[in-house]
Order: C-alpha cells, then structure tokens, then sequence
C-alpha cells in the first residue's frame, strides 16, 4: 500500500500529464499542418482554400504545405505541453475540491481559460516563428526573412529585433488561447458525457462526436483572434519604420472598419477542418499509454530536407502502430 501510495506521489504522475499532452499534440500537428498552413495564407489574403493550394503546388511544390513544421512541432512541445498539462492538473484539484464530482461546465471552461493563457505565454516564441515561416512566400522577394528552420527563426528574431519580440502578438495569442481553450476543452468533456452516457456509444464514435462538437465551438470562439495574432505577427515596417498597426486593437478596428465582422472569420471553413481532427488525434493519442520516450518517437519519424520542410516516414509510424 505504501510502495503504491510512493509511487502515485513521484515525479512521473506529475508530469505525465505535461509529457502526455505535448507529445499528443505534436503527433496531432503532424497530421493537420497542411491544412494550418492553408488558413494562414488565406487569412493573409492569398484566395480561397483551392486558390491557395493550386497556387502552392505550382509555385513552391508540396514540401511547402510542411513549412515550418519544425516551428509547430516546438509550438506543441511548449504550448500543448503546458496548456494540457495546466489543464489536468487544475481539472483534478477541481474535482478533489467538488467531493470528486463531475464538474459543471462553467468550472471546466474557468479551468480551460487558465491552462490556455499559460500555454500561450510559454508557446508564443515558437508560435511567432511558426506564422513568420508560413508567411515567408507571400511576402516580395526582397522583404522575405528566409528562416532556416525554427531554431534559425528564434536567433534572427532576438539578434534582429531584440528579446522582447519574441513576444510580439503575445496579447490576441493569449487570448485566442483562452477561447480556444474554453471552447474546446470544455465542449469536448461535456460532449464525451453526452456521447457516451447518455447516447450510450463506444470510444471511437464517442471521440470523433465530441471532436466535431469541440472543433465547432473551438473555431468560433478563437478564429477571430486567431485572425488578429497572423496579421501582428506577420507584419513588418515599411521603409520609414512603421508598422501597419500599432497593437492588436488597432488591428481589430482597422479590420472591422475595412472588411466588416465577417472578416474575422475567413477561412472558417478551413479553420474547423483543422481544429476538429486535431482534437481528434489529440485524444486517441492522450488514450494511449505513453512513456519518457514518446517524445523522441515524435522526431524519430521526421527528418529535415533543405533545412525548410519536414517529412514522415509513415512505415515506422505504422510499424510503430502495429507493435502497440
């Protein structure tokens, strides 16, 4: 009983949950980079999802759909990691603070607000360099940063601008996270009860439901900071150093003022396809039993080529799948 009770008290049940949630969120944004990387460049104003995919294959060739995928994968490490991780932790000493009841709506959407702002706050460094990468061929020749990979982006980014920026867009990414946060992680519990106690359906149909209702809810409470973070963190100075907006309100209000409310909105559509199967990946993931060592799984099955694009090796991972 004391050998069981140690054990539950080590350092592995404490960060399990921060191990779990990055490492499910790095095989998750595996899968739906190509489709993150759409929503960016429509959100910059590059056309319709199909306009955009055209435009990429002939232009840049489909290595482009994974730039900067060395950026998300690091977004995940930091910002997944701590978000989900934030996001246990609360939820459990919420629970053990109710008597070990489930816990209403309104607790778990408080509990998803506050793993979302501190995710945001750790992961805005690597999500900066992520949108800088994804914008880098919209941009005239001349203007293009030409980041090598993520690692390159950070070091250009603090040699260039100074410490502090790495921050920049840290205000709409915080509360984008937020929203998200609350939309997703708190529809999703609540729909899980729904699916699978009161419909009564087994585990896969009950994460794809609940992944659909969480991506829904997620989209719409955070694509329009979302669409607000892109346009701060990809701007640059023109040639008497001043910048489109001076802060995200501007940003908001120059938005609103030229494109109406629905501008907020571009590229929903796009934004919900890679929102829903994210926290679908995200789950089945977080339903398996992982080890210290799913992390290095994680990049065992990428390799960098001309040190922009990421590749997968989908026979390992299937291997990998099959051993399971």
């Amino acid at each position: 009983m004391e050998k069981e009770k140690a054990k539950s008290e080590g350092v592995w049940p404490t960060v399990k949950p921060f191990v779990n949630g990055g490492t499910a969120g790095m095989l998750a944004t595996c899968v739906v980079q190509p489709i993150d990387m759409i929503k960016v460049r429509m959100q910059l104003g590059e056309g319709s999802a199909v306009q955009v995919t055209k435009k990429m294959l002939q232009n840049e060739g489909i290595g482009a759909f994974y730039q900067g995928l060395s950026a998300g994968l690091l977004r995940q490490a930091t910002y997944t990691t701590a978000r989900l991780g934030s996001f246990k932790v609360l939820t459990k000493k919420a629970v053990d603070a109710n008597g070990g009841k489930p816990l209403p709506i309104y607790q778990k959407a408080l509990c998803g607000l506050t793993a979302g702002a501190i995710g945001a706050r750790v992961g805005n460094p690597a999500d900066l360099a992520l949108i800088r990468m994804q914008a880098d061929a919209t941009l005239p020749p001349a203007q293009r940063r030409n980041y090598k990979n993520v690692f390159h982006a950070l070091y250009r980014i603090v040699a260039d601008e100074g410490g502090l920026a790495l921050w920049k867009g840290a205000g709409p990414t915080v509360v984008r996270a937020m929203a998200l946060n609350m939309g997703m992680l708190a529809s999703y519990d609540q729909s899980v009860e729904f699916f699978r106690d009161s419909l009564g359906l087994d585990e896969t149909k009950t994460v794809i439901g609940a992944s659909a209702v969480s991506g829904f809810f997620a989209s719409a409470c955070s694509l329009p900071f979302d669409y607000v973070k892109t346009q701060i963190q990809k701007m640059q100075h023109d040639a008497e150093g001043k910048y489109p907006y001076t802060g995200s309100l501007d940003c908001a209000i120059k938005t609103l003022k030229s494109g109406g409310p629905l501008r907020f909105y571009t590229g929903f559509p796009v934004y919900f396809v890679r929102i829903a199967p994210h926290v679908m990946v995200l789950s089945l993931s977080l339903s398996l039993s992982f080890s210290p060592m799913c992390v290095i799984f994680c990049f065992g099955f990428f390799y960098p080529y001309n040190l922009n694009y990421m590749q997968v090796n989908w026979v390992k991972v299937l291997k990998f799948l099959n051993h399971m």
